[in-house]
């Protein structure tokens, strides 16, 4: 089989690295580099603070820990919604986590609308985002696409207010303390 096929490369990688490992990320700038330390945070291995009168049930943590672990790997500022353990909308790179989690609810509706849904399906969702809420409005978008619970760093000077807007909403919340970071 392998015979039969023109210009094949085969590349011999040996085991996969151990993402929990430490490393060196390196990328081209004009006129030189930059070089940053690998984001080996693991969602598993964080202690996540409930930071909301509701803590989130066992449910909701299953699907807040997924969603952390989609955020990391998605280009900053980022918005994941997901449901049963799977991404229902998806914002990246945005300069407002504002309009992150408008584009993730939008691209989950059109999803739903596309597959005959009634609704899109981040009513009953969870939202992860890569980076704390600055303001609460990126979480008001969050919970008007029917986000019940949401997992963040934490580290605003506004996280007082953004909490307040969860609990006024009954959205539970927690915090990791780790911030992702890709670009």
């Amino acid at each position: 089989m392998w015979g039969a096929k023109k210009n094949l490369r085969l590349l011999l990688a040996g085991g996969l690295p151990d993402p929990r490992a430490g490393g060196l990320l390196v990328k081209s700038v004009a006129g030189g580099f930059l070089m940053s330390t690998r984001d080996n945070a693991v969602v598993d291995d964080m202690t996540l603070k409930v930071v909301t009168r509701r803590a989130p049930t066992a449910a909701e943590l299953r699907d807040l820990a997924f969603a952390f672990r989609i955020a990391k790997h998605v280009k900053s500022n980022t918005i994941v919604y997901a449901k049963d353990c799977a991404t229902v909308g998806i914002g990246a790179g945005q300069m407002s986590r504002v309009d992150a989690a408008r584009i993730a609810a939008s691209k989950a509706q059109d999803a739903a609308k596309e597959a005959g849904f009634a609704e899109p399906l981040t009513r009953g969702s969870v939202v992860a985002s890569d980076a704390f809420f600055p303001f609460a409005d990126g979480l008001l978008v969050a919970i008007e696409a029917g986000a019940t619970a949401v997992i963040q760093p934490g580290g605003s000077v506004r996280d007082d207010e953004v909490i307040k807007a969860a609990d006024d909403h009954g959205v539970a919340m927690v915090f990791t303390g780790t911030r992702h970071f890709r670009h």
